[in-house]
């Protein structure tokens, strides 16, 4: 475990962020790969593969419920140095991490078809998305897992074992792609199967492993059987701080499927180019949300302990790191786009929509850290239905507009990017409202308490 409460707040972010993005970076670098391999087959292969990663994401926000409560409720714990209450938070979130596990499985088999039909442009695109959701379906029930016990570990301050068994996995999803995806070495292809299963395969791996650092090497927290009994208090408590922030991946997968519907009638060309770009962007917003992620910890384990300055100095310190690093990326996104979307996809037409939405959605890439700073604040402060305000407004904002102008005439898919850097820019301006006036509510009575009591007249 480690103190998150004493030293330098710009020495904790810088030293855990770098593991964070590590962890990040390989994973968006494999599914990069897997589009690779995956655009030898054809454009309807990655329009599918593209559409099922939005399940995909949408799944990761319900994991996120699990993380972000967990994250909070520990780091609290820590701050407070009780660590009886960070053992129970532990093993309750394990618990609920399977029995999501298993849901993910039952829902996903019944539901991949229909989804895809909801959102391709073609029944080719709806036959490569459903064959890869239903084979990457494992991968995600065991993130469940992983994702809690990656949060416990986060919560007391470690991040870099997370980070390295990620990174391992990925080498080994990596190494399976061009096997499974194109039959390298056995002449036998699975197509967009074999994205799936190699993930399966990677995740399950990563899951043994972090079960094996839990058992020989983690000493603060544990498995505890005797804790493993479901307790619905505890479970309320994570989910309290958990759902609203789970709510607003519910709101992005939402906010992706408007986009995609509205691009439908461009072609499947349009959803694969609109499918890379927002993976190349999610690639290189990375640096910053992994600073994000590095000062909730921080925000909850001074919360905990009381320390309202250090809070502040956090929020204001991890701001202006991803800031910094937006703006060296928004220059990189307007100088080299080709550069970035390179290999990925051999359709003309996708390449340009992907250069297009790149360059023009990069240029929000500044106020994009601003609410990923603030949201992180929100998790270390244990309150995020603010986050899921703001992200539910900027939903409203977005797509309602977006469904009408593409009933227009003359409807271009510039407009499409155009409605999304305003509502982005909404969204940010929001967030820093909201959190001020959190800080005010919750930040207040600590400073109250720290301040020396008036001498009484004599």
């Amino acid at each position: 475990m480690k103190d998150l409460t004493q030293g330098s707040i710009v020495s904790h972010i810088l030293n855990m962020a770098p593991p964070i993005v590590a962890g990040m970076i390989t994973i968006m670098i494999c599914q990069l790969v897997d589009l690779y391999f995956v655009a030898e087959i054809g454009g309807a292969a990655v329009a599918g593969v593209a559409a099922a990663g939005n399940a995909g994401f949408l799944i990761n926000g319900f994991m996120q419920v699990l993380g972000v409560g967990t994250v909070a409720l520990m780091s609290h714990a820590v701050g407070r140095k009780d660590r009886a209450d960070a053992s129970l938070i532990f093993n309750q979130a394990i618990v609920l991490s399977v029995l999501c596990g298993l849901l993910t499985l039952a829902v996903g088999a019944m539901l991949a078809r229909p989804y895809m039909r909801s959102v391709a442009a073609d029944e080719a695109t709806v036959e490569a998305g459903t064959t890869f959701l239903l084979w990457l379906m494992p991968a995600l029930a065991l993130q469940f897992v992983t994702q809690v016990m990656g949060a416990a570990l986060r919560a007391t301050g470690i991040v870099r074992p997370t980070m390295l068994i990620q990174a391992f996995a990925v080498i080994i999803n990596i190494a399976l792609a061009p096997v499974l995806i194109a039959g390298w070495g056995t002449g036998h292809a699975f197509g967009v199967a074999g994205a799936g299963l190699a993930s399966s395969i990677a995740v399950f791996l990563a899951v043994l492993m972090l079960l094996a650092y839990f058992q020989k090497v983690e000493r603060y927290v544990g498995f505890v059987p005797s804790q493993w009994r479901p307790q619905l208090p505890q479970w309320m408590r994570i989910l309290n701080v958990g759902l609203p922030a789970g709510g607003e991946f519910a709101i992005i997968f939402a906010w992706m499927g408007v986009i995609y519907y509205v691009l439908r009638d461009f072609g499947a060309a349009a959803q694969a180019g609109f499918g890379i770009g927002t993976r190349v962007l999610g690639l290189i917003q990375m640096p910053a949300l992994a600073v994000a992620l590095a000062a909730a910890p921080i925000v909850g384990q001074n919360f905990g302990a009381g320390n309202a300055d250090r809070v502040r100095e956090t929020f204001v310190k991890a701001l202006a790191i991803a800031t910094v690093v937006m703006i060296g990326f928004t220059i990189l996104a307007q100088w080299k786009p080709g550069l970035l979307l390179a290999g990925f996809a051999e359709d003309r037409e996708a390449m340009a929509v992907a250069v297009g939405f790149l360059q023009l959605v990069s240029l929000n890439l500044v106020v994009q850290g601003v609410t990923f700073t603030c949201h992180s604040t929100f998790q270390g402060l244990g309150n995020t239905k603010p986050v899921l305000l703001s992200a539910t407004s900027r939903l409203l904002l977005y797509a309602v507009p977006a469904i009408w102008l593409s009933t227009r005439p003359g409807f271009a898919i510039e407009q499409v990017w155009y409605l999304s850097i305003a509502t982005t820019t909404l969204q940010a301006v929001l967030s820093l409202w909201l959190l001020r006036r959190e800080f005010r509510k919750r930040l207040a009575p600590l400073e109250r308490k720290l301040s020396p009591e008036p001498m009484a007249a004599g």
